[in-house]
């Protein structure tokens, strides 16, 4: 039986179209990022640009991720934590937790925060009230999840 080798055909380069192409990407992810940056500023939080940090600062991806697993409004992922506090709130303890030291999390690229509220913020895991939030973060500072209670030991990031 002889062998038929799939040869992959491709369109020549059309350079005038791909510049197009990069350039409506680069005036749309502008707009994108103008539009982020006013509905994150129409935030009525003080100090809310210390969220904004080049050393510790938060998407609004993660913002989304946040609020969509682990905001109790929010009725999707019923068996995780879960904050029962306003979300204005949960950016100011968000903002508040980059002065909190920081610590390696074993065998992870990522580093944890975990700050104790002094006051319930929400249920852990185990559905029980906690007082405790967890901020992870990548190496340059950007906000990855955060949510009520400690991290269950070998739990990855994708299931937070």
């Amino acid at each position: 039986m002889e062998k038929i080798e799939k040869v992959h055909l491709s369109l020549p380069f059309n350079e005038d179209e791909w510049l197009r192409l990069v350039f409506l990407l680069s005036d749309t992810q502008n707009w994108l990022n103008e539009l982020v940056n006013a509905a994150m500023f129409s935030v009525p939080m003080k100090d809310r640009k210390k969220l904004f940090r080049k050393s510790y600062y938060i998407t609004v991806g993660a913002l989304a991720h946040i609020m969509e697993r682990h905001y109790f409004k929010i009725p999707r992922h019923p068996n995780v934590s879960k904050f029962t506090i306003p979300v204005l709130e949960i950016l100011a303890l968000l903002r508040d937790a980059n002065t909190e030291p920081v610590e390696q999390v074993t065998g992870a690229t990522y580093l944890k925060r975990v700050i104790d509220t002094g006051k319930t913020i929400g249920h852990d895991f185990n559905q029980l009230p906690t007082n405790l939030l967890t901020v992870l973060t990548d190496s340059g500072g950007r906000i990855l999840t955060a949510f009520p209670g400690c991290m269950k030991s070998q739990t990855s990031i994708s299931n937070l």
